[in-house]
């Protein structure tokens, strides 16, 4: 049976989650992980989404993203393929690296923005073993901390939230990080849709 087409809008907030076919990993080694981020600022470029955050983890990726013109699927469907085809072909595997859909979280900007950012940021140390996330390469963290990334991501609209002066509200936004860590996993994130009244 076919699946239901998804129902998307322009200028949509999303909280999105791929996840490795059967948990499997989908980063093996450096070159994997950039040759991912290369593949999403490509897709960024050529689709015009705002990304505020990201993090790649061995088996799984968030990424909290804003599409404009440009559906939600286009994109995925892209990044998702362009990755998938050199993986197998650098592997020799075949078939789906990536569990079926994608999973695409409808959330309200203003409202919860900045708690998502901080979760996505977050995720290395909820893992069964954890890692230190002001230290993990592969996340947007560094980004909000003014260290360079391959891939564009806006960090005004949460930095701004902390402070009008940039050192001041890095200071802040990591003092935030920080209170987040005892949180854990927040079922509230993954919830079908966010969206305000």
């Amino acid at each position: 049976m076919a699946r239901k087409p998804r129902v998307e809008f322009p200028d949509t907030f999303y909280h999105v989650i791929a996840r490795g076919n059967q948990r499997r990993e989908i980063f093996r080694d450096d070159a994997d992980w950039s040759f991912y981020l290369e593949r999403l600022e490509l897709y960024r470029k050529r689709y015009d989404f705002t990304l505020y955050a990201y993090v790649l983890l061995s088996n799984h990726v968030h990424l909290l993203m804003e599409t404009h013109r440009t559906p939600l699927s286009k994109i995925m469907q892209g990044l998702q393929f362009t990755y998938t085809q050199p993986f197998n072909w650098r592997y020799r595997t075949v078939g789906h690296l990536f569990q079926g859909r994608y999973q695409a979280i409808v959330c309200e900007r203003e409202a919860y923005l900045v708690e998502l950012v901080r979760y996505v940021h977050l995720n290395p140390a909820r893992l069964r073993h954890p890692l230190n996330p002001w230290h993990y390469p592969w996340s947007s963290h560094r980004v909000y901390l003014g260290k360079s990334c391959p891939v564009r991501v806006e960090t005004a609209l949460v930095l701004g939230q902390f402070g009008r002066e940039v050192g001041r509200a890095r200071r802040a936004y990591l003092r935030f990080m920080e209170e987040g860590l005892p949180l854990g996993h927040v079922e509230r994130y993954y919830e079908a849709e966010q969206k305000g009244n």
